[in-house]
């Protein structure tokens, strides 16, 4: 009986001490994971809402991990830091604040197409049939086309097809801003075309124009029907283009 009561006491004192030990480990563990550091994303630039992030506008920075924010981006190795490309800010960042999830959005209608304007450039809509809409892609460079009915000089009219837009790019298609998305997002956004296509025969083409440009765009389609050619991968020049009509084409 007196082995017993030395005994009890003992087991728990030894209980109490585990019970102590593993809790005092625990906050140990804790607060040095706390104080790990941690490379995320920071802003490089005062960066307003709505710009594209590139890589030359981010820096990675190392930082106890308990100043992360819950959704900043961590960094682990250098391809993460291409999770932020064609991304767009939601709102200001300050330079050096953490880049985080909930301030970026993709680059899609919600963004605005002016996002994707080059200085000096205005972002022009024209109406394009949807079938021919699947073979172009948003940063393709298109030569723009008018066929009209052009007055002669006996006063009888003529029609004509006139190459009055050359080199243009394309900034968007339908909805498609040049976006990257996963293979399960382009197949849901592949749907969701289709359904809309099935209500309409034409879709429209987001084109980034001069204002000179612009004016011819809107003027011509006015005028006449107005129609693209695709120009191969590469192909910037510009070429004198002859009026087409089928009194030359005959000659």
């Amino acid at each position: 009986m007196e082995k017993k009561g030395v005994l009890l006491p003992l087991i728990l004192a030894l209980a109490a001490s585990a019970i102590y030990w593993f809790v005092l480990t625990s906050k140990e563990r804790a607060l040095a994971q706390a104080h790990e550091e941690a490379s995320v994303l920071v802003a490089n630039y005062e960066l307003p809402a709505r710009t594209i992030l590139k890589s030359d506008l981010v820096e990675v920075v190392r930082i106890p991990r308990i100043y992360m924010q819950q959704d900043a981006y961590e960094i682990r190795s250098n391809s993460d830091i291409k999770l932020v490309n064609n991304l767009v800010t939601a709102i200001r960042i300050p330079k050096g604040n953490q880049i985080t999830q909930s301030a970026l959005i993709p680059l899609s209608p919600e963004a605005g197409l002016s996002v994707k304007v080059p200085p000096g450039y205005r972002g022009c809509m024209m109406p394009l049939e949807n079938d021919l809409m699947r073979l172009i892609k948003p940063g393709d460079k298109i030569d723009v086309l008018v066929t009209f009915d052009a007055v002669m000089g006996d006063n009888r009219k003529e029609k004509v097809t006139a190459t009055i837009l050359q080199n243009v790019l394309v900034l968007g298609v339908g909805v498609n801003l040049g976006q990257g998305l996963s293979a399960a997002q382009a197949k849901a956004k592949s749907g969701q075309e289709a359904a809309d296509q099935a209500f309409s025969e034409k879709g429209a083409l987001s084109l980034a124009l001069n204002p000179n440009e612009a004016q011819y765009l809107a003027l011509s389609m006015r005028q006449g029907d107005v129609s693209v050619a695709v120009r191969g991968l590469g192909d910037v020049e510009l070429h004198p283009m002859e009026i087409a009509s089928f009194k030359r084409l005959i000659k």
